[in-house]
This record gives C-alpha cells, sequence and structure tokens, in this order.
C-alpha cells in the first residue's frame, strides 16, 4: 500500500485469479462470522450479508474502473513527455526551416483519445501496477491523500490486534481445554483455571508475550509472504474449512443439532455489519491481484462469479454452524467449536488440527501486515527529498507500528467486537468511502482530457453518480448507527 507504481509481477490467468481473490477474502473475518449470524438472527443474517456483498462488488467495480483510469492518466502524461522532448530536440533547426514550420505549431495537448486512435493499444489496458495510494496521490488533493493513509493506518492496525488476539486465543483453548470429550456443553471463563493457579487469562498473555517475542521482531525488518507459503496457507485453509462444514452437516443429518437461532434480532446487527464488511474486504489489495491477469477481457464477470461464490461460501458456513452448535457455547474463533467436542469430531488429532490452525495462517501473515503498516506510516511523513534519521526508520516507526496493535490483544481478545469495531470504521472507509470517491475525481479528473465520448472499456456497470452518491450515504448511515448503538449499548450499562 504504501508503493505507488510497481512491478505487475508474474501473469497468470482469469482462472488462478479468481482463486488468489477468493483466499484473499475468506480469511479470519470468515471464522468469527457464525456467532454474529446466531446473535442477529438467521433471516436478518442471510439479507444483510446479501446487501453488503452487493455493495462490497459494487466498489470493488469502481476501484478497477479507477485503476484503469490511472494507467491511461499515466500513459497519457508519458505521450505529453515524449512529445515536449521530440519538441525540444527539433528546436535546433536553422533558421529557415524554423520558418517553414512556424505555420503549422502543435498545441501543447491533444484530447487522449485522439492519441488513442493513432496508436494500437487501448489507453484504458491495465497494465501497471497502481496501488490504491498513487491512485490516491493521483485524483486526490493533499487532504484526502493524508485521510486516506490515515484510514488504511487504521484498519491496519485493527488487522494486526485482530491477529495478535487471535492467535493466543487459540493456543490457550488448546492448552487449557478439556478435551476428554466431555466439555461440549461447558462454556469457560476468563477466571477458570488453566495450570493450577494460573488462570486462563493469564495462559492468554502468556501465549500473546510469546507471539509477540516471536514475530514482533519482524516489524523490524522487511518481511515477503513466498509463493509456497502461500500454496501451504490456503491448502490449510482449505482443509479446515471443508473438514468444519462437512462435519457440521454430518451432526445435523444425523438430527444432533443443537442450534435453534432467533429469525431475528436486532441488537446483534450492528456487529454483524462490522464482521461482514471486514469479511468482504479485498479493495486495498485489488492492484496486486488484477494487474498479473493475462486476459482481463471479462475481469468484471470474473469478479461478480466470485462475489457469488464467496457470498454463498460465507452463508453455507455460518448457517452449518448456528443449526450445529447451540448458539451460547459458540466460540468467537469458530474452529474452537470442534476442540472439545466429540459428538462433531472424535479424532483427537483432527481436532487439535482444527484448533491450531489459524495459529499456523494468521502467524504468516503477521509479519506481512506489519511491515505494510510501517511502510504506510514512514510515506504519510514522508516529504520529497527528505530521508528519516537512522533511529526514526529502523526503530521508532516499527515500534509504532507494533505496541498499539499488542496493547490492544493485552486488553481485550473479544475477536467478535474488534473484527466488528475494525470493520465497521475503517473498514467502510476503505470499502465504501475511499473507491467512492476515487471514481468520482478520477471521472472527473479524466473527462477534460478524453472527452465524453471515450470509453474507459473497465468502467464500472454501476457508471451513473447515483450509485457514488448512494454509496457515500449508506457509509454515512452505517456509521452512524453502529456509533450511536455503541453509546446506547455503554449508557444501559
Amino acid at each position: 500500500m504504501a508503493g505507488g507504481i510497481t512491478d505487475t509481477g508474474e501473469p497468470y490467468s482469469p482462472f488462478v485469479g479468481l482463486v488468489y481473490m477468493f483466499n484473499l477474502i475468506v480469511g479470519t473475518g470468515a471464522l468469527t462470522m457464525p456467532k454474529a449470524f446466531a446473535r442477529a438472527g438467521w433471516v436478518v443474517s442471510l439479507t444483510l450479508i446479501t446487501f453488503l456483498g452487493f455493495m462490497s462488488y459494487m466498489t470493488t467495480t469502481f476501484v478497477i474502473e479507477v485503476m484503469a483510469a490511472a494507467n491511461a492518466q499515466l500513459r497519457w502524461k508519458r505521450r505529453e513527455q515524449e512529445e515536449v522532448d521530440n519538441s525540444d530536440s527539433t528546436s535546433e533547426y536553422s533558421d529557415d526551416d524554423e520558418v517553414t514550420c512556424r505555420g503549422r505549431s502543435e498545441p501543447e495537448t491533444r484530447p487522449i483519445l485522439s492519441v488513442q486512435r493513432s496508436g494500437q493499444a487501448d489507453h484504458f489496458d491495465i497494465v501497471e501496477r497502481v496501488e490504491m495510494g498513487q491512485m490516491a496521490s493521483m485524483f486526490f488533493n493533499k487532504v484526502g491523500v493524508n485521510m486516506f493513509y490515515i484510514c488504511i493506518i487504521v484498519y491496519l492496525y485493527g488487522d494486526l490486534a485482530i491477529y495478535a488476539a487471535a492467535v493466543p486465543i487459540s493456543l490457550m483453548e488448546v492448552a487449557c481445554g478439556n478435551h476428554s470429550c466431555s466439555a461440549g456443553s461447558v462454556k469457560y471463563n476468563d477466571t477458570d483455571p488453566c495450570w493450577g493457579s494460573v488462570t486462563r487469562k493469564d495462559a492468554y498473555r502468556v501465549f500473546l508475550s510469546v507471539f509477540t517475542v516471536l514475530l514482533g521482531p519482524f516489524t523490524f525488518f522487511n518481511a515477503q509472504k513466498t509463493k509456497y507459503l502461500q500454496i501451504l496457507t490456503s491448502l490449510m485453509r482449505w482443509i479446515a474449512f471443508t473438514m468444519m462444514i462437512i462435519l457440521a452437516l454430518i451432526r445435523i443429518g444425523k438430527d444432533h443439532g443443537a442450534g435453534h437461532p432467533p429469525v431475528a434480532s436486532l441488537s446483534g446487527v450492528p456487529n454483524l455489519f462490522g464482521v461482514c464488511v471486514y469479511s468482504f474486504m479485498c479493495q486495498h489489495s485489488l492492484p496486486s491481484l488484477v494487474t498479473p491477469i493475462s486476459n482481463k477481457k471479462r475481469v468484471g464477470s470474473l469478479v461478480l462469479f466470485d462475489y457469488i461464490l464467496i457470498l454463498g461460501f460465507y452463508v453455507l458456513l455460518s448457517f452449518t454452524a448456528i443449526f450445529c452448535f447451540d448458539s451460547a457455547l459458540l466460540y468467537d474463533m469458530y474452529t474452537l467449536n470442534f476442540t472439545d467436542n466429540c459428538d462433531v469430531l472424535d479424532i483427537p488429532v483432527l481436532r487439535y488440527f482444527l484448533g491450531l490452525f489459524p495459529v499456523f495462517t494468521i502467524s504468516t501473515n503477521f509479519p506481512i501486515i506489519a511491515v505494510t503498516l510501517r511502510n504506510n506510516w514512514k510515506t504519510l511523513f514522508h516529504r520529497d527529498g527528505g530521508t528519516y534519521p537512522w533511529v526514526v526508520d529502523r526503530v521508532v516507526f516499527p515500534l509504532i507500528t507494533l505496541v498499539p496493535p499488542i496493547v490492544v490483544a493485552f486488553c481485550t481478545h473479544n475477536l467478535e467486537s474488534l473484527v466488528g469495531i475494525t470493520g465497521a470504521y475503517a473498514g467502510t472507509g476503505i470499502q465504501y468511502i475511499v473507491p467512492a470517491f476515487l471514481v468520482f475525481y478520477a471521472r472527473r479528473h479524466l473527462e477534460p482530457v478524453m472527452g465524453r465520448d471515450a470509453v474507459n472499456k473497465h468502467r464500472s456497470p454501476f457508471r451513473h453518480s447515483f450509485w457514488v452518491w448512494f454509496v457515500l450515504l449508506w457509509a454515512a448511515f452505517c456509521l452512524m448507527f453502529v456509533t450511536a448503538n455503541i453509546i446506547l449499548t455503554d449508557t444501559k450499562k
């Protein structure tokens, strides 16, 4: 996110792009969704997640349109620079040549459409990877750019806090839980003993300290997710998700399902909103996903198909969960429901695999997110031509990246609330507000240059300005609704 125009990477087919987008979107948020579904009711949850999936798809098409517009502007500026260079190189003509040329001087700029028709390449081809930070710099003013970076920084802080809490929670449940197959209906408290006089909360903080010591130092260096590590984590994720869905379906099929979720419970809607927004988040990574796709002719259909698949997967995972398990016994991290219930899974090795699955997958992502956040801090305060002192660059920025999310994780391990708040506030900014403003200003910025007749072949099907304002109004309404609910809930307490 901190970078601007970068190498597109090795190209891949549209099918591989579909798989990558699916893997990016379906992550930690999916594991917190079942409990949020159980609290809000199955009818309300189904309605809200379908609508939010539609809204996320709409803003995804906005970002893809802006990516194409950014590529067009870069090509136009490059063409203008070439014309300036050519003009400079021919300015040393003899006096006779100058007189001859005076009567047919070229204008300083030409409409982009005329340049597009004179060449073979479409200006709107997405061939250069322009990250969202660079798009913000191209189409926003200075205040807008700073607001964008603040928004992405807050979102990444929330991401790190969720990761920092999820791993110790999983370790605590595996280490402190009762795996003798007699604890399926037991709900533990933080004050319950884990090892002798050590409570479960103490054990959680011990594991969090170990997690910080082992993975925190990566924040001070550069981390990069390798292709093989991505394949391994994706494979583990799909084995775990498939197991959970099949096991829940088997239990429901045997008529042993213990879940009786309500039809609707409005008190659970604000948190469900945040969880769903977080679970559909991909807009900030679209340049890295879409640009390397070799054939982008049907990228719009590809994205739509991906969203339909993801929506179906979320509904299947959550509905099997809420009808399989008692809503009061659902964990914030859904995988933990399989670690101490032998009626669902009686193979110890597989129970430990599901319990520890988030530890392996999340631990590989934490250093990458941390480095991304550190680089965004650097970009926010960067001034042209300036460099940071060694202490600021290598010590201060890593510390302000690492310390806040670890402190939050020490104070609370309520994953459902962490995901809900991150999604409801920073997620709303990244998923709704930023894409809407980007596409609005990109269209307004390029129209005087390219003319009304030029067609962006990657333009969003929601091209009318009504949809832009609809997204912004929806985002404003959601922020006010969630904030009012938090205030009212705290007042009742």
